[in-house]
């Protein structure tokens, strides 16, 4: 899911957080849940009811710090890898397992 300008704060399983990313899937979720921790943001997950039985398992993924803004921490070059790379755009829409600083040369293959 591409970034969104959107500030949105909501209820986590009681606690008020900064919405990251709504109807995740479960390696999305992964993704962003790994990524978020290992750079120090406490994140909370919770499951989206489904509207069918058959429907896949889809989280809403969201960080305690109210201030947070994925926009900002993506193209300020905030967050960083577990190899110490800053995070790209690309990079946190997983089009890409490498970090490109010019985000503005990424294309896709």
């Amino acid at each position: 899911m591409p970034l969104k300008a959107k500030h949105i704060v909501e209820e986590i399983n009681g606690v008020r957080c900064t919405i990251v990313e709504k109807a995740a899937g479960p390696a999305r979720m992964e993704f962003l849940k790994g990524l978020l921790a290992l750079n120090k943001f406490e994140v909370m997950v919770s499951e989206d009811k489904k509207e069918t039985e058959e429907a896949p398992t889809l989280y809403t993924v969201g960080v305690t710090d109210l201030v947070f803004s994925p926009v900002i921490a993506v193209y300020e070059m905030r967050l960083k890898t577990a190899e110490g790379k800053s995070v790209s755009p690309a990079y946190w829409d997983q089009k890409t397992t490498e970090c490109v600083d010019e985000y503005w040369e990424f294309e896709e293959k």
